[in-house]
């Protein structure tokens, strides 16, 4: 995948208080794949450029990039990263050095300079840190705890993943994807359930849901309990079975033995005719961020299935894909995970049934 950087810093005073952002962008489709910022306390312009270029690295890393174009409006960090000058001073000297080792993971990197006026994303999320980092300076308490352990900075944004309840293929333990059976009276009563306790919560910014069926049931359920409308994401869709669909964990495994087992061990291997693991984690990726750009420092209530809600649990505690099989959630379950504008997340709550109780 070949991604473009956005990259910027700033700071008032210059020495002064100072923050960076970063955007990544789908090299073909402009396509926004991820955001970066966060306040840097007292630097200068240049160490806050080069937080910018480490932190939309590191994003671009993350999102799996193997060719990189980065376009800043600095032409010292532009230089000194192409290589063309040299990096004398001692403040930015283990920058620079961070850098190339971020660097260094990509098959390609390049460097290109743009004027300003080119590079507003990013100058606006260094502002919107600089702001933040104000705002925290203040005199008034914050509303978001500090998470301090974790070096997290900004207000998350916090989603609450609800897998759909019960359907006729959960209840016989069978291949459930793209195919489209509704709820049980149990899985409406699940559903009613989990919108009772969510509608107790603060402030939703929004419901949003997969398109299938089983999903927006459950959505709609909870959406009305907090007086909103559910929204459709089409990339919180689960997995495409293919052929598999509807089949047993044996009879899958009886229909294709060779392809089931290297499907259990490698997530790049797909169904027949259906999506590999791999496949989902980048689309539900895309998802995560558009919620995070749209709904930034708000709660979400995020209404899915087990494979889109497992990825983005694997996303916030930043582990490999081993979590999709060691993990397992119920129907009409809750998780929250957090999402912080730096980079940072957390996870709260997994698997939670209680709401199921009595």
């Amino acid at each position: 995948m070949k991604v473009v950087i956005e990259a910027d810093g700033g700071s008032r005073g210059n020495p002064g208080p100072a923050g960076y952002g970063a955007v990544v962008r789908d090299a073909e489709s402009g396509e926004l794949l991820a955001e970066r910022f966060g306040g840097l306390g007292h630097v200068t312009n240049n160490v806050a450029e080069y937080q910018g270029l480490i932190a939309g690295l590191r994003a671009a890393a993350e999102l799996g990039a193997e060719s990189v174009e980065v376009r800043m409006d600095s032409k010292l960090v532009v230089e000194q990263m192409s290589g063309r000058w040299q990096v004398k001073h001692p403040s930015m000297q283990p920058l620079a050095a961070e850098a190339r080792s971020l660097a260094a993971g990509f098959g390609h990197v390049g460097y290109t300079w743009i004027p300003r006026e080119r590079n507003k994303d990013a100058d606006r999320l260094a502002n919107r840190a600089m702001d933040e980092q104000a705002d925290a300076a203040k005199p008034a308490a914050a509303t978001q705890p500090p998470a301090s352990w974790s070096g997290a900075g900004g207000t998350p944004t916090r989603l609450h993943l609800l897998r759909h309840g019960q359907t006729e293929l959960s209840v016989g333990r069978r291949y459930s994807g793209r195919g489209n059976p509704p709820l049980t009276e149990v899985g409406r009563e699940q559903a009613a359930g989990a919108a009772r306790r969510l509608a107790k919560l603060d402030d939703v910014a929004a419901v949003v849901c997969s398109p299938l069926g089983r999903a927006r049931e459950t959505a709609e359920a909870v959406a009305g309990a907090l007086g909103l409308e559910a929204v459709v994401v089409d990339g919180l869709i689960e997995t495409d079975f293919g052929a598999w669909e509807g089949l047993t964990f044996t009879e899958a495994a009886e229909r294709d033995p060779e392809l089931h087992r290297r499907w259990l061990g490698d997530t790049s291997v797909a169904p027949p005719g259906g999506e590999s693991f791999d496949a989902v984690h980048q689309r539900v990726r895309r998802a995560r961020n558009d919620l995070v750009a749209r709904y930034g420092g708000q709660n979400l209530v995020v209404v899915s299935h087990v494979t889109p809600i497992k990825t983005l649990l694997r996303m916030a505690l930043d582990v490999g894909p081993s979590l999709l099989f060691r993990l397992h959630l119920d129907l009409a379950s809750l998780s929250v995970t957090e999402f912080y504008p730096d980079g940072h997340a957390s996870v709260r709550l997994v698997n939670d049934t209680s709401h199921l109780a009595g």
